[in-house]
């Protein structure tokens, strides 16, 4: 059974950072690419960064490009999303997901693409 936890979400004022995890169990992060999207209230998912199977191929959308990183562990089964500079539109509830089908350097960023999503961490953050 695919299990995906995300932490590190909270409070943050604007211009702060924050750290967002992702770990899996039942899955070998190795077999797949990595995404996070996000939601905010009354808004559609949106795509925010997603990482290849090796984690060596990255891509962030335009909204957050130069202020957010996505990194991938393979060894520790864990994908995380650096995230610098933090704007009060940045809130929402961030979600990661695993694509069990992309192969090589590959990464979907359509939300229809991945397979196995976490159930969420909260990110706030206040002007």
């Amino acid at each position: 059974q695919v299990q995906l936890v995300e932490s590190g979400g909270g409070l943050v004022q604007a211009g702060g950072s924050l750290r967002l995890s992702c770990t899996g169990s039942g899955v070998i992060f190795r077999r797949y690419a990595m995404g996070w999207f996000r939601q905010a209230p009354g808004k559609e998912r949106e795509f925010v960064a997603a990482a290849s199977r090796s984690g060596g191929t990255t891509v962030c959308a335009d909204s957050v490009k130069g202020r957010f990183t996505i990194s991938k562990d393979n060894a520790k089964n864990t994908v995380y999303l650096q995230m610098n500079s933090l704007k009060v539109e940045d809130t929402g509830v961030y979600y990661c997901a695993a694509d069990a089908t992309s192969s090589g350097s590959y990464y979907p960023t359509r939300a229809s693409a991945y397979d196995y999503w976490g159930q969420g961490s909260q990110v706030t953050v206040s002007s």
